[in-house]
């Protein structure tokens, strides 16, 4: 990995097939839903939803999918931003790719003035939980479906 090579494309025509082939480790399918899914999602709530694939150089290594600008909790006055998902593939974890693409949407969420950057994961032994929390995100004491959801403070 070199982090010149790494950038995040559009989701089109020409990279849909590479998009789709992009699979976690079986032991991560449970916690994470595979990006076919991520993909119909982004359709039916396009105005929220920002679905990239994760390149170094030419070679698709994972996918992310943020979401911007959605109501959360029982008021709908708190508007939240963050990392819908994130799916790095099997034989490229452990590179650096999952951190480049949480950088990559920090950075996106600064530029659109954003100050913090939302994340669920499943905990667990085979769950990300450690991998959040090692870029800093912290637990806010609420949960979303059964997942921890956890901030970055990004100011």
């Amino acid at each position: 990995m070199t982090n010149d090579a790494l950038r995040l494309e559009r989701i089109t025509t020409d990279n849909f097939e590479a998009a789709v082939a992009v699979r976690v480790r079986p032991d991560q399918e449970h916690a994470v839903d595979p990006v076919v899914k991520s993909l119909a999602e982004a359709y039916v709530r396009a105005r929220i939803a920002w679905p990239r694939l994760i390149l170094d150089g030419e070679r698709p290594v994972g996918f992310l999918m943020a979401f911007f600008d959605i109501s959360w909790g029982d008021t709908g006055t708190d508007i939240r931003s963050g990392l819908w998902r994130l799916n790095i593939d099997a034989a490229e974890q452990g590179k650096g790719y999952g951190r480049f693409a949480v950088e990559s949407v920090a950075a996106e969420l600064r530029r659109r003035e954003g100050t913090d950057l939302y994340v669920t994961w499943h905990p667990g032994p085979t769950g990300p939980e450690l991998f959040y929390l090692g870029l800093g995100f912290r637990p806010t004491g609420e949960t979303s479906g059964g997942q921890t959801v956890g901030v970055l403070k990004l100011t």
